[in-house]
């Protein structure tokens, strides 16, 4: 006879973890499926917590956080190379996932390590090292998370040309990279690279990158990165890729007849939903084309007592709001009190500078015909900032000319996706720009950017 269990998590990333967590806290016979060596999802294994991991080294061993300091010749270690930045993910991995499987078993949750799929509509199969084990659910929460979308007509060879999940294979940096795709995470192992001295071409067939992200954000950031030597080719198709034999490099062909030559490529166009793996006919449900399920706003499928969060739902697929999804999801399923998530969640892009946002854009309140005014703080005028030794970038507030009230918050440059919490909290309370105004903040630090930028836009009204 199969064990049985209140509820059945299939995936242990974050979304899974915070879901599984709620319940037990609830008293519920908990179990969570994952992959042998996923502990923690694609989240710690090769997502956010190694592409965050590379990002601080690169930071830090090319003296990135301090050249406006000691100048533009001046670099940390002379030559990174690929065994540095991977000893130190590989640390921070290893020391995530004992943390998470800590946090699981602390909580009296048992962990099945293999691959699932449906039997029935509260059946799950697990395929370990050994036997077939099933196990039965009264509630299931799918959280399996994403891999990298592949094109047919992209030959991978795991070497040269690859996607997102295969960058720990190469074995030393290349002196020109090709990126297909300037999404999210095309952007973020752009700047990583070019910050390492690489030669990056960004191509992506739509005419503006990162169209969610306030204009003068984006231009900044592309401004930041030509100077270190990315080229963008955007509005362009890549209709080819290969390896030339004669020169043994990688090329790519685009649809207006350029031809670009690297040492590698990446792909990172689109992410493909593991929706597709779990056999979810025998459930009574279907994934679309991208592998992602459809929920309801309580994160119910079609299927009552399945229930789906994180990535596998699609946007906006970040690992802070699927935390919160996954115990949302438990709390309704277990009948329990809960405040549905705002919508004031903030985004963090961490490119090389990094940008972070939450609440209106400059594009939206204009569509909206929202009477708005902007104030700006640039990094270059905080002493904090000048101490840091990295000036580049700025905090920018939106509000309303007529009744103050903050609207939005943008910020570009070092700690910006700490920074956006503040705004964030005067947003969740519906304060006004005179907050900032009025309160005493630290000196020297980066918060204060936001009584500088406070008192900018107020003198504009």
């Amino acid at each position: 006879m199969s064990e049985q269990f209140d509820l059945i998590v299939l995936g242990s990333g974050p979304a899974g973890q915070k879901g599984a967590i709620c319940a037990a806290k609830l008293r519920k016979r908990v179990a969570v499926i994952d992959r042998t060596l996923m502990m923690g999802g694609v989240c710690v294994h090769t997502g956010t917590i190694p592409s965050k991991s590379v990002r601080e080294a690169i930071c830090q061993l090319t003296g990135l956080a301090v050249k406006s300091l000691y100048g533009n010749s001046y670099r940390g270690a002379r030559e990174i190379s690929v065994q540095d930045l991977s000893f130190r993910v590989q640390t921070i991995i290893a020391r995530q996932t004992e943390v998470i499987r800590a946090q699981l078993r602390r909580n009296g949750i048992t962990i099945f390590q293999g691959t699932a799929e449906f039997a029935d509509p509260h059946t799950i199969e697990i395929q370990g090292e050994g036997a077939k084990l099933a196990i039965r659910g009264d509630h299931i929460l799918m959280a399996c998370g994403t891999r990298p979308a592949h094109s047919p007509e992209i030959p991978f060879d795991g070497k040269r040309i690859l996607d997102t999940d295969q960058l720990s294979q190469i074995g030393s940096l290349p002196k020109e990279l090709i990126v297909v795709g300037a999404g999210v995470v095309g952007l973020e192992y752009a700047s990583f690279f070019a910050a390492l001295g690489v030669e990056v071409t960004l191509i992506d067939q739509r005419p503006v990158v990162l169209d969610f992200v306030d204009r003068e954000i984006v231009e900044a950031l592309a401004y930041h990165l030509r100077q270190v030597g990315a080229v963008f080719r955007l509005g362009e198709k890549v209709t080819r890729v290969g390896i030339d034999p004669t020169r043994d490099r990688v090329f790519a062909e685009l649809e207006s007849g350029k031809r670009i030559l690297a040492d590698g490529l990446l792909y990172a166009v689109g992410r493909q939903a593991n929706g597709d793996q779990l056999r979810l006919e025998a459930a009574g449900l279907q994934p679309d084309s991208r592998g992602k399920v459809s929920v309801n706003s309580h994160y119910q499928t079609d299927v009552p007592h399945i229930y789906a969060a994180g990535d596998l739902i699609g946007f906006p697929a970040l690992a802070s709001t699927a935390m919160e999804q996954g115990r949302l999801a438990s709390c309704h399923m277990f009948g329990q009190p809960f405040e549905v998530m705002p919508e004031l969640f903030p985004y963090g892009i961490y490119t090389i500078p990094e940008i972070s946002m939450v609440g209106q854009t400059e594009e939206t309140l204009t569509a909206a015909k929202t009477p708005y005014e902007v104030g700006v703080a640039k990094y270059n005028e905080l002493a904090k900032s000048m101490m840091l030794g990295d000036e580049t970038g700025m905090l920018k507030l939106l509000f309303n000319r007529h009744t103050r009230k903050l609207l939005g918050v943008h910020i570009l440059g070092q700690r910006a996706t700490e920074l956006i919490h503040i705004g964030q909290a005067v947003l969740s309370y519906d304060g006004s720009i005179e907050y900032f105004r009025d309160t005493v903040f630290n000196y020297p630090t980066l918060a204060e950017a936001y009584k500088v930028a406070a008192l900018d836009g107020l003198n504009k009204l």
